[in-house]
């Protein structure tokens, strides 16, 4: 508020209307202060507009001491009285001046005057404070809903891109032709193909209308799901889960590991020879990493990192935690915030 664009014009008109008021009660008649209604008139439009200044040049100094959002109400009553402290000294100086300079009043004569004004100074301090506070709120507010709106949308691109890795037509189309072969050979790799596959779907159909998700649940996924890629790509994939049983209770987003995987897979080479390896651990500090070697197709398309983005705005919004990553000559890394449970109610609704 103590910056916004039409301050002067408010400020001229506050200091106007105050002087009216004051006129109209005849106060300065009552408080015998034998003054000209111009030079009343300016020292009510001099403290208006020092208050709101002092204001105005002190409000960023506690939004940077006191930024987060829980500390609205402990950063507003500090900086009110900061605001008060800043005024009362520009409204002394204001009275000492136009006594001394203006006026040629002596000392004593002063102080009516300046009772009047240093309660001017607390009454439209605090009223500047309650409107600033109300403009915090409302922008909180509304900060809230485009964060709700964004969350919102970016889940729902979250699920689609889930569906679209998981069961667009190259998916089935692959799948299905590995299990066509392993029909034709009659192998007893099939009916572990099926039982994988099933798995793989029904996580998906249970799981897209979440939030959040068990890290237990997702780690489970991710056996039948990888079993299915080692049938398509056999021995040129490996996978190390290694995550501290403590951790299994915490929460992460949904299909953040299976789309780490996706992306690992999309963006590298990999054979026999060369196998790409994938490990999947947590770091002691409640987070779970996805690391692998990198092996970067050739004449790669640049990538949009939609699933990156996705999982990181998501992470952002939903609690406030960022996703890392870290790219050296020899690996990729990419880590997930862990989620306890106890902040948390019903986070599977």
């Amino acid at each position: 508020m103590f910056s916004h664009k039409n301050r002067y014009l408010y400020i001229l008109l506050l200091a106007v209307y105050t002087y009216i008021n004051t006129a109209l009660c005849q106060v300065y008649v009552y408080f015998q202060i034998d003054i000209d209604w111009y030079n009343a008139f300016l020292i009510i439009l001099l403290i208006t507009f020092f208050v709101w200044e002092c204001n105005r040049l002190l409000q960023p100094l506690f939004f940077r001491w006191l930024p987060a959002a829980h500390e609205i109400i402990k950063r507003s009553v500090i900086f009110f009285f900061a605001g008060l402290t800043a005024g009362f000294i520009a409204t002394i100086a204001v009275d000492l001046f136009f006594a001394e300079v203006v006026l040629h009043e002596v000392s004593p004569s002063i102080l009516n005057p300046l009772k009047l004004t240093l309660l001017y100074t607390s009454l439209i301090n605090l009223l500047f404070h309650l409107l600033n506070l109300v403009f915090v709120y409302q922008k909180a507010f509304q900060t809230k809903l485009v964060e709700a709106e964004s969350l919102k949308r970016m889940h729902a691109q979250a699920e689609l891109q889930a569906i679209k890795q998981q069961i667009n037509p190259h998916f089935l189309f692959n799948n299905l032709n590995v299990l066509s072969g392993l029909v034709m050979k009659q192998s007893s790799e099939a009916n572990n193909f099926i039982e994988a596959f099933s798995q793989v779907y029904m996580h998906v159909l249970n799981n897209l209308d979440k939030e959040m998700i068990e890290l237990k649940k997702e780690l489970d996924f991710l056996n039948p799901y990888f079993f299915l890629l080692s049938q398509r790509f056999p021995d040129a994939l490996e996978l190390d889960i290694n995550v501290q049983e403590k951790y299994a209770r915490y929460y992460i987003i949904p299909a953040a590991l299976q789309m780490l995987v996706e992306n690992v897979i999309k963006h590298n080479v990999f054979s026999k020879k060369k196998p790409l390896k994938i490990k999947i651990h947590s770091n002691g500090n409640e987070t779970v990493s996805v690391t692998n070697n990198l092996q970067p197709k050739l004449n790669q398309v640049t990538s949009s990192n939609i699933g990156l983005n996705n999982i990181s705005k998501r992470y952002g919004l939903t609690t406030g935690k960022q996703i890392t990553v870290q790219k050296t000559e020899t690996t990729f890394c990419v880590t997930l915030p862990l989620i306890e449970i106890n902040r948390y109610e019903n986070p599977d609704n």
